[in-house]
C-alpha cells in the first residue's frame, strides 16, 4: 500500500501485478478551466480516469452574495467548506467515487501535469474519506513520459458502478470559525501556500481582496519540488519546514492557500518529511476574505 508518493517504477509494478488499482488524472488550469479535460483527452496514462477539479472535486457554487459570502448550491447537500472550490459533502463525493468504479479495496494513484498542484486535492479528499491507500505519482505525467511510459488519447471505457463506503477521516479539516477562534494563539500556525507576491498582497488575480490571514507564514507550494519536478528528499523537506516554523510545534500547523487546493502539496510534504498529519483550512483565503469582519493583512509578517 502506497500512502504518500509512488514512483513511476512502483506504478508499473502495480500494473504488472494486476493489483486492484485506479489511476486518476487531475490536470487542470485555474485560468482556463476547460484546459485540463482537453489535456487529458490529448494524452493520459492508459486507463486513467479524469477527475475535474470544478465538477468532481468541488461542490457547485454561485456568485458572491449580498454580504460578500459565497452562495453555494444546496441540491447536492451542504458542502463541507466554502470558498472558490468548496469541498463537496462526503456523501456526494462517495457517490462520485462509486460512479467511476472506485472501491474500498483499491490503491489510488493520482497525478497531474501541473507540479502536483491539483492531484493533491484528490489525494487529500480520499484520506478525508478514510481511504489510506492513495499516493501521488512523483513527478507527475512528465516523469511517466520521461521514463518511457505510454500515453494515449483514446476514450476510456466506463467502469461498473461500485459502492464506495466512507470511513473515519484520516485527514484534518478545519473551518473558518475554528481558525478565527485560535487566531494569534500558539496552538495554531497557518502556512499559506500561495506565491509570495499574492501572500504579500501585491497582486491578486483571483480573489476580490489582496493580502493574507494575519500571522500566516508563507511557503509557496512549488518549493517542495526539485528541478526534476519530484518532491525533494524527506530530510531536506524536514529541514526547510523546521526552519520556517522556527521552533513552532508542527502538530499545530493549518495549511491554506487561495481555495484549499495548492495548500495540499505543503501538507503532503510535511507528511513525507515525517512531521505528522497536519490540518487543512479548505475555504482558505477565498472564504476568509469574503467573510465580513475578519482581519486581513498586507506585506510580509514581521
Amino acid at each position: 500500500m502506497y500512502t504518500t508518493l509512488v514512483s513511476v517504477e512502483q506504478l508499473r509494478q502495480l500494473q504488472a501485478a494486476k493489483a486492484p488499482l485506479m489511476v486518476f488524472d487531475c490536470s487542470f488550469d485555474l485560468m482556463k478551466p476547460e484546459a485540463g479535460a482537453q489535456q487529458y483527452a490529448a494524452a493520459h496514462i492508459p486507463g486513467a480516469v479524469y477527475a475535474n477539479l470544478d465538477s468532481d472535486l468541488s461542490a457547485k457554487h454561485g456568485m458572491p452574495g449580498a454580504q460578500g459570502d459565497v452562495v453555494v448550491a444546496q441540491e447536492d447537500g451542504v458542502p463541507a467548506s466554502g470558498g472558490r472550490h468548496p469541498l463537496p459533502s462526503r456523501e456526494k463525493f462517495a457517490a462520485w467515487l462509486s460512479s467511476v468504479g472506485f472501491s474500498n479495496d483499491m490503491q489510488a494513484v493520482v497525478y497531474d501535469r501541473n507540479g502536483t498542484n491539483y492531484c493533491g486535492r484528490l489525494w487529500w479528499m480520499l484520506k478525508w474519506m478514510g481511504h489510506d491507500a492513495v499516493a501521488v505519482l512523483d513527478g507527475g505525467l512528465q516523469a511517466w513520459q520521461a521514463a518511457g511510459g505510454e500515453v494515449t488519447n483514446r476514450e476510456e471505457p466506463t467502469h461498473f458502478q461500485s459502492n464506495f463506503v466512507p470511513g473515519e477521516p484520516l485527514a484534518k479539516l478545519v473551518t473558518t470559525d475554528a481558525v478565527v477562534r485560535r487566531l494569534g494563539q500558539s496552538d495554531q500556525n497557518l502556512i499559506d501556500a500561495r506565491a509570495a507576491a499574492r501572500y504579500r498582497g501585491e497582486v491578486e488575480p483571483l480573489d476580490p481582496i489582496a493580502g493574507h490571514i494575519p500571522g500566516a507564514l508563507n511557503r509557496p507550494f512549488a518549493e517542495n519540488l526539485g528541478p526534476d519536478g519530484k518532491f525533494k528528499p524527506a530530510s531536506q523537506l524536514r529541514a526547510e519546514f523546521e526552519a520556517l516554523l522556527a521552533g513552532r510545534d508542527p502538530a499545530t500547523v493549518v495549511h491554506q492557500c487561495g481555495s484549499g487546493v495548492s495548500a495540499v502539496p505543503n501538507l503532503l510534504a510535511m507528511q513525507i518529511a515525517g512531521l505528522g498529519t497536519t490540518a487543512l483550512y479548505a475555504g482558505s483565503w477565498s472564504e476568509w476574505s469574503n467573510t465580513p469582519g475578519l482581519p486581513t493583512r498586507q506585506g510580509a509578517e514581521p
